[in-house]
């Protein structure tokens, strides 16, 4: 007699598994890695945990049924597996993360990247644990800003669960769509598709135990800002704009996002950077390219903290472009500045925390 797989798998098929009411084959309880050498077969049934009641039933029933249609001759050996724990429910994901904070602008191209990478250094060198997710996914920029643009995050098997293990660099866990597609091409991706990407990057890695998770989020109001909105308890929005009109128009849509009724996530505050030019041979003088102190003015309106002024330097531009934030040198103006923010953050995220309840996540309508 010769054995070959779909003889084995059509037997399989007639085995039926009282969990589902179904065969193994139709439960896709057979795992792909059957083998047959001569009279001997071998496969690994899949269970969902391996305190399956109906386990030892179920492999006595694979083997008889092997025994019974093919024949009592056949040396069956059949291994377990156990699926990984389920994904927490929504609003249990991330247990030991105190601080969750969106870092957001209403509109592109006014350093909220930037802003994001060097508040997470900040709050790291003033010793809190610090997570940061790029949470662009279609422009992400935090492989490039941290240097890490070759790494590849390692799957980690943690309490049952299969798990993405972030990359660490000055002292921060960071992860980003940009570490698992081709920096080099554009991804294009459905609504979808980029939210359960986010979700895995959130809910499947081992963020562990943070003080502050900084999200640097996509500009303007997208279906990734809901997906967050969705998934996490946000503690907080940092709000990055520059004092340029029409970004402070922008600002207010984001804002107002974060306000609407349904969401309801307190705004910590604003960040106005590029406020002002400095160059470096007149590290006394302020040019407001830009105009002036138009977040300023914006925060007094809407009735929210100022949290920083963060001047135009080049030296801002090109350390983020080589992988070294300014944050990291605190003897510097623009190093003086970050840190003056994270204490600012942290000042207001303690004030927000003692006097409001943790924020609702937002129900998804069905």
């Amino acid at each position: 007699m010769t054995l070959y797989p779909k003889l084995i798998l059509d037997t399989l098929a007639t085995v039926t598994y009282p969990g589902t009411k179904k065969s193994l084959v139709e439960s896709e309880m057979v795992a792909d890695n059957l083998r047959i050498d001569g009279m001997k077969v071998s496969f690994s049934l899949i269970f969902d945990r391996d305190t399956d009641p109906f386990m030892k039933s179920t492999l006595k029933a694979a083997e008889a049924a092997i025994h019974y249609n093919i024949s009592k001759d056949v040396e069956v050996s059949i291994s377990v597996e156990t699926k990984s724990k389920p994904r927490p429910e929504v609003g249990k994901m991330l247990p030991n993360v105190k601080n969750v904070i969106a870092v957001s602008s209403g509109k592109g191209g006014v350093g909220k990247s930037t802003v994001a990478a060097n508040l997470a250094i900040s709050l790291a060198k003033l010793g809190y644990k610090v997570g940061l997710l790029d949470a662009d996914i279609f422009g992400p920029s935090v492989p490039k800003m941290f240097h890490v643009e070759d790494a590849r995050p390692c799957a980690i098997n943690k309490d049952g669960r299969d798990l993405i293990e972030p990359i660490e660099k000055y002292g921060i866990k960071l992860l980003s769509i940009g570490f698992f597609v081709n920096p080099d091409t554009a991804t294009l991706w459905r609504g979808g598709m980029a939210s359960n990407a986010l979700k895995q990057l959130i809910a499947d890695a081992n963020w562990g135990d943070l003080d502050f998770f900084i999200l640097d989020t996509p500009p303007g109001t997208s279906d990734i800002h809901l997906t967050l909105l969705q998934t996490l308890s946000i503690t907080g929005a940092v709000i990055v704009s520059t004092p340029q009109n029409v970004a402070l128009a922008d600002a207010r849509k984001g804002i107002d996002m974060y306000r609407n009724d349904k969401v309801n996530v307190p705004i910590l505050g604003l960040v106005e950077n590029m406020a002002w030019f400095t160059p470096a041979e007149l590290p006394e003088n302020k040019y407001y390219i830009f105009g002036k102190e138009g977040c300023k003015n914006l925060a007094k309106e809407m009735d929210m903290p100022l949290l920083a002024q963060i001047p135009l330097v080049q030296s801002i531009c090109e350390n983020g472009d080589n992988g070294e934030p300014s944050a990291l040198n605190v003897d510097t103006i623009t190093g003086q500045a970050f840190i003056n923010l994270a204490q600012a953050v942290v000042t207001v995220t303690n004030r927000r925390n003692k006097e409001q309840g943790p924020t609702n996540i937002v129900q998804v309508n069905k």
